[in-house]
């Protein structure tokens, strides 16, 4: 049996911490829909990873973003062979903006909001999230992870 390899398409988040809070947004939308994530989404053809990030990061939550740093990236590769499943490379970069601007959900986030590290651990959220946010706290904190 031949096994059709899958094209990840590509999708883009942004990080945003101020005060040791995570700007997430709960999605309204599948693939994550009913989980809290960092602002993102699809890349749009000739966008880059890092353009991606901070155009996701302005539709959910109206904050301009600058100064894109890649983070991780992750293959978020559904179950093989599961009818209609999607795959995607994920790139995740930190991001800088405006101390003072104030996030608004809008696009397909549900509502947004800043949390902690001990907030998201008790929330739902994909599971690149979670890694992201040991390794942010790690560094953080300055504890080598």
């Amino acid at each position: 049996m031949m096994t059709t390899p899958r094209i990840s398409k590509p999708a883009s988040s942004a990080i945003l911490e101020r005060d040791g809070r995570y700007l997430l947004v709960l999605r309204s939308k599948p693939p994550s829909k009913a989980m809290y994530a960092f602002p993102g989404g699809r890349g749009e053809p000739g966008e880059t990873a890092a353009e991606t990030a901070l155009r996701e990061l302005a539709e959910e939550t109206g904050i301009r973003g600058e100064n894109p740093e890649l983070f991780a990236t992750y293959d978020l590769s559904g179950p093989e062979g599961a009818p209609g499943s999607l795959a995607f490379f994920l790139s995740v970069f930190k991001v800088k903006a405006d101390p003072q601007a104030v996030a608004v959900a809008s696009d397909d986030a549900a509502s947004v909001g800043w949390y902690t590290a001990a907030e998201i651990a008790t929330m739902p959220a994909p599971d690149s999230v979670r890694d992201c946010i040991a390794r942010l706290e790690a560094e953080r904190l300055g504890i080598s992870a």
